[in-house]
């Protein structure tokens, strides 16, 4: 009989999740400022601008961003959940701001932003996404039992609704789609009952029904999406230059800064259409080197989430990845013709501060989750080893102490594993 052989697992197996994520931060901000350049330069150039404005303010934005990846990657757990609140509080001001008239910038017919000055804009809608997930994290961690009753998506449901409808009102449909479905996500891991948020599913399928039938730009979109030819100069337009982009770059593209649809032919081709520029100059090499990069965060961003240490840290994880991943799914579906446009920006990669600004610091809790998962791990790991090398002298005793390490160490772990049980 042949020897048993173990099987070695792969060099991305054996990657920390935590080496990874910053890996996989790195490449996509790095690669977004080079496409941010290319998909804008050529228009500054032909309006007697300067071709390197747009991306020296990206670059600007990936620097805080890169503080705020820092900071969230260090932050102490207790601390976080003290922040969510005042956040989401700080987060709905800001909302209701910048519908003032006189305090929000209205561009292509949205009012989104809140312009400071010489310091740019702000984008508000962004930062709200990420205190809806923290706040529903902690509210849910502090008393886990209350989702999973009857009523029990009331309260977090109710807190969501405030900024969805807020971001809705400016309007901003796509966002109000990301935020509410990472919202489902952290619901959903924490065991809310499976009827109720179809029910609340269903809901918001509705009021977005309604949304839609009764503005007639989202109607137009709704029927550009369905057949864009049938208006390609009209609400159709942006559709279809992205299908031409896409079409005229192949397999391997036309070269990077060679594309033309950038100048003046692709609407927002350094923002929400960037997919497409990427496809025209890098082809289908690149576009899928796109998907797969953000398969590849969605993969470990759940697998950093699998592995937290308490019930709170999952939930954040989980949440912060459906963000991220759920905005790229948005943006690329409308880029691919598989969803209307939206108007949202490809995470990393589009240009825009406030969006880049909140992923990284998104990506920096995945980082912060997984790095106290790696510890606790150790943790479990380090006083059994020490304790085999001490066997043959006090052995029993080393064993003991070594128990009580690895049950303090896993004390998070054995709240999570109770939880799950009682889910059941």
């Amino acid at each position: 009989m042949p020897p048993a052989t173990t099987r070695r697992p792969s060099p991305l197996a054996r990657l920390s999740p935590e080496r990874l994520m910053i890996g996989l931060v790195l490449v996509l901000v790095s690669f977004g400022l080079v496409m941010v350049y290319s998909a804008s330069s050529a228009t500054a150039v032909l309006t007697d601008t300067n071709p390197s404005g747009l991306v020296l303010r990206q670059a600007i934005a990936a620097a805080l961003g890169v503080a705020a990846f820092v900071v969230m990657s260090r932050m102490n757990p207790a601390a976080l959940r003290r922040l969510s609140r005042p956040l989401l509080v700080v987060a709905v001001v800001l909302l209701v701001a910048v519908l003032v008239p006189g305090i929000g910038t209205t561009v292509n017919g949205s009012q989104r932003w809140i312009t400071l000055g010489a310091f740019g804009q702000i984008q508000p809608s962004e930062l709200a996404k990420l205190a809806v997930v923290l706040w529903i994290a902690a509210a849910i961690a502090k008393e886990p039992a209350r989702v999973r009753r009857k009523d029990g998506l009331v309260p977090y449901l109710g807190v969501a609704a405030v900024p969805a409808l807020l971001i809705l009102v400016e309007p901003d449909l796509g966002t109000t789609v990301v935020l509410l479905v990472a919202a489902a996500a952290v619901l959903a891991v924490a065991g809310a009952r499976p009827r109720q948020l179809a029910a609340a599913g269903a809901g918001a399928v509705v009021l977005g029904g309604f949304a839609i039938m009764f503005a007639d730009y989202r109607r137009d979109r709704l029927f550009a999406f369905i057949d864009p030819w049938s208006d390609q100069g009209g609400a159709g337009f942006q559709a279809v230059q992205a299908q031409l982009a896409l079409g005229s770059g192949g397999v391997t593209g036309v070269g990077l800064g060679d594309g033309i649809q950038k100048a003046f032919y692709l609407p927002e081709a350094d923002t929400d259409m960037i997919l497409a520029a990427v496809g025209e100059e890098l082809g289908l090499v690149g576009v899928f080197a796109a998907l797969a990069a953000f398969a590849l965060f969605a993969i470990t961003g759940y697998r950093i989430a699998l592995g937290a240490p308490d019930l709170h840290l999952q939930l954040v994880a989980a949440g912060v990845t459906t963000l991220v991943v759920g905005q790229a799914v948005v943006n690329i579906g409308a880029v691919l013709g598989m969803m209307p446009v939206t108007g949202v920006p490809l995470p990393f990669i589009s240009s825009g501060g406030s969006s880049l600004i909140v992923v990284l610091a998104s990506a920096g809790l995945l980082v912060n989750i997984a790095r106290r998962s790696d510890a606790v791990r150790a943790g479990e790991r380090a006083p059994t080893q020490s304790g085999d090398r001490r066997r043959g002298d006090g052995g029993s005793r080393d064993a003991g102490s070594g128990g009580r390490r690895r049950a303090v160490a896993s004390g998070g772990r054995g709240d999570l594993r109770r939880h799950a049980a009682g889910r059941g």
